[in-house]
Formats: C-alpha cells, structure tokens, sequence
C-alpha cells in the first residue's frame, strides 16, 4: 500500500472519529438509549464503495476502537464491534448487488446488520432474552438513520476525489 492510500485511509479515519466525538456531544432526543444517527457511518458507506475490504475494515476498526477509548465507554466496544463488521460484512456484499445511486438502500440493510449484531452481543453478555423487545425500536430507529446516512454518503460520492 503507498503512503499516499494511507494517508487517504488516515484522514478518512479521523474524519469518521472526529463526527463520532461530535455526535456524542449533542443530545439524545430520544427517550430510548442507544438510539443515534451514526454520522461517523457516513465515511464507512463511502469507503465501502471505494476502497478494499480490508481498508474499510482498519477504518471500522480503528475508528471503534479509538472511539470507545475516547468516549471513555470501552464495554462499548464490544457491541460495536460485534455490529461494525457484521454491517460491513454485509455491506461488503451488497456493494456487488447494489450500485452508488442507492447508497442510502445499502446502508438501512447495513444498519440492520449492525443493530442486529449489537443485540447478539448484548443478548450473549447479559443473557436477558427480554431484551428482544427492544430489537423492533433499534430496527425501525437504525433503517431510518442507516437510510439517512446512506443518503448523505450518495450525496458526497460525486463530489470527492481519491
């Protein structure tokens, strides 16, 4: 990989961790925790459909990671975790099925990946089945958000360079 690609996952990677930081700073105005937009996720749709796997994955990766240390939340990396690369999983896939001016279709079918994820995890550390209650709010909220996000990545595909 040249120094120039790295330098270009670098920026990617700190711009994503930059609106994490941010996005943790405004308020939830959402009477369920856990409900958020995930703006950092714009970067990861974008990188999807740029960059190799592999790439997109030290993004995700380095941008949990990071995040969790700097949100002072490390149990949240495992959740993260476990919903980042499911969703990137899928995304992986998708980006072979559906193409850049539908972004924003890949990315709800990844929110739901990684809202999915994010209840395995939860379910297999708490072993509270009761918490599958909550699995139709995180559906109904992440498609709504993985759309939006999505949208805002199809909006900025055109207009970045690599």
């Amino acid at each position: 990989m040249s120094a120039k690609r790295l330098a270009r996952l670098a920026m990617l990677t700190a711009a994503a961790l930059i609106i994490f930081i941010v996005e943790l700073q405004i308020p939830n105005p959402f009477p369920i925790p856990g409900i958020k937009l995930g703006l950092a996720n714009i970067i990861t749709v974008y990188a999807v459909y740029r960059y190799r796997a592999f790439e997109v994955a030290m993004i995700v990766g380095v941008r949990i990671t990071l995040g969790s240390v700097f949100s002072g939340n490390i149990m949240a990396l495992l959740y993260s975790a476990c919903g980042s690369f499911l969703c990137l999983l899928g995304m992986l896939l998708l980006r072979h099925i559906i193409d850049e001016k539908h972004l924003w279709l890949a990315s709800a079918f990844g929110a739901l990946l990684h809202n999915t994820g994010q209840m395995a995890a939860a379910l297999l550390v708490t072993q509270t089945p009761s918490l599958l209650l909550y699995f139709p709010f995180l559906i109904v909220s992440g498609c709504l958000a993985g759309a939006f996000t999505g949208l805002c990545a199809q909006l900025i595909m055109p207009r970045i360079r690599d």
